[in-house]
């Protein structure tokens, strides 16, 4: 099962490729989308458009999205939110049902605390997927939505049983 993981961001869209075998986790490929344009449109666009591309080319049959923090900068949280909706739209688009995690949860679930650093998360990611190279930090934590995923089951059953079956 491959499984893409995303971490949305309004000017760098993280995103990491894994493929799941049982407990065997293999790293495909990641990277970092990064928005273009000087209005929000433009940028949500050439996100969509990076986005849509890295599916077409990687074609994972599982996806998974990183929950927006809600902090105190209101605008920039609404701002987040519809980098997040771009994030959720272009696999869905592809057919995919989208997994969505709380960044505690991800950190838990890959470094065995919820409270994890970025470098402490890219640290496991490496464990985890030995050879790996990452394309910056907004990649390792894609990479690490994405193990999450597989980790909780939403890279099986169900998903594994509708590859069958559309094969």
């Amino acid at each position: 099962m491959r499984v893409i993981g995303i971490d949305p961001g309004l000017r760098n869209l993280g995103w990491g490729v894994i493929d799941v075998a049982g407990s065997k986790l293999s790293h495909v490929a990641n990277g970092v989308c990064v928005s273009e344009g000087v209005d929000l449109a433009s940028r949500l666009l050439s996100l969509h458009g990076q986005l849509t591309r890295v599916m077409a080319t990687y074609r994972p049959q599982a996806a998974a999205v990183e929950k927006t923090f809600v902090n105190k900068d209101g605008a920039g949280t609404l701002k987040l939110g519809q980098a997040r909706g771009i994030a959720m739209l272009v696999p869905a688009q592809a057919g995919l049902v989208v997994g969505e995690y709380a960044p505690n949860s991800v950190k838990k679930t890959v470094v065995g605390v919820g409270h994890a650093d970025k470098g402490q998360v890219a640290h496991m990611v490496r464990m985890q997927l030995p050879g790996v190279d990452i394309a910056g930090p907004d990649a390792a934590d894609a990479l690490a939505v994405a193990i999450c995923h597989a980790h909780h089951g939403g890279a099986s059953s169900l998903a594994q049983a509708v590859a069958r079956a559309g094969a």
